[in-house]
Order: C-alpha cells, then structure tokens, then sequence
C-alpha cells in the first residue's frame, strides 16, 4: 500500500515518504517475497517518471535490511537479483534524464558490495545499450545460411 502512495506524490520523494515504504517492507520480512514483488510490480507497472523512485526503495530496503540483520541474514538483496535483469529492463524505461540516477545507484552498489559484480555489471551495460546476455535478440533463421542438404 505506502509503495503504491508513492503515485500520489509527484517526484521526488520525500526523505519520510522512503522511509515509511522501507520500514514497511522491512517490518514484513516474514513475507519479503510479496514485498520483492510488490516493488517490482510497481517498477514494471509505473509510469516512467516514478521508475527512479522505484529503484531507490529497493536500494533503501536491501540498504536497511544488510544494515539491521547483517549481510549475512539479508533476504531482500538475493530475492531482489532474481527478477533483476527485467526490472531493469522496466527500469531503463525511465526518462533520459534518469538514467545517470540508475547507473549512480549501480555504481554505489558495485562499490558496497551490496550485489556482486557479475550481477551489476550487465545492468550497467544496459544503460551503455548494451543487452544483458539472456536477452540477447534471436537471429532469424533467414539470416544465417543453414545447410540442410544431406549427403547422397
């Protein structure tokens, strides 16, 4: 409910309005999978302007939950880099403007460990335009010549 208030507000979000959304899915630990899936739901959902602040509550949620249950304990961040590739992808959908506000979050990622750099770094290349590698386009198979011809 507070993650989808946010579309009440215009951008950006208020520092309290962060931590309300933060405390709330912190508080639900329990069901951190609704939690992860609300956020990206809402990423996926939202209009472009409200994608960056869609980004800063998983990063203020998986921030708050290594800080308060330690990095070990997190549940959020290893939840959060399973669907990561496409909530980028919805992600990337934002305004031009904001793409340097999604590679900065990346960047203090990278530097803070907070997801591994195997993970981070095809997020970055996609804000290069490069495609993250399971998304790679297909090639029509017209493209490439197949020899179907069998021996005889």
């Amino acid at each position: 409910e507070d993650l989808y208030s946010l579309n009440e507000y215009k951008p950006p979000i208020s520092k309290a309005k962060m931590t309300q959304i933060t405390k709330s899915g912190i508080k639900a630990i329990k069901f951190y999978k609704h939690v992860v899936q609300s956020v990206e739901k809402f990423i996926q959902k939202c209009k472009p302007e409200y994608k960056v602040p869609g980004l800063y509550v998983i990063d203020s949620i998986v921030r708050q939950s290594r800080h308060q249950f330690g990095t070990e304990k997190d549940v959020f961040a290893p939840r959060f880099s399973k669907n990561i590739i496409a909530t980028f992808q919805h992600l990337y959908r934002c305004p031009s403007d904001d793409k340097s506000k999604i590679v900065r979050v990346l960047n203090l990622w990278q530097k803070n460990a907070v997801f591994k750099s195997d993970i981070i770094q095809p997020l970055l290349d996609m804000a290069a335009g490069i495609p993250p590698p399971s998304v790679t386009p297909v090639m029509p198979s017209s493209a490439a010549p197949v020899n179907n011809t069998t021996p005889g």
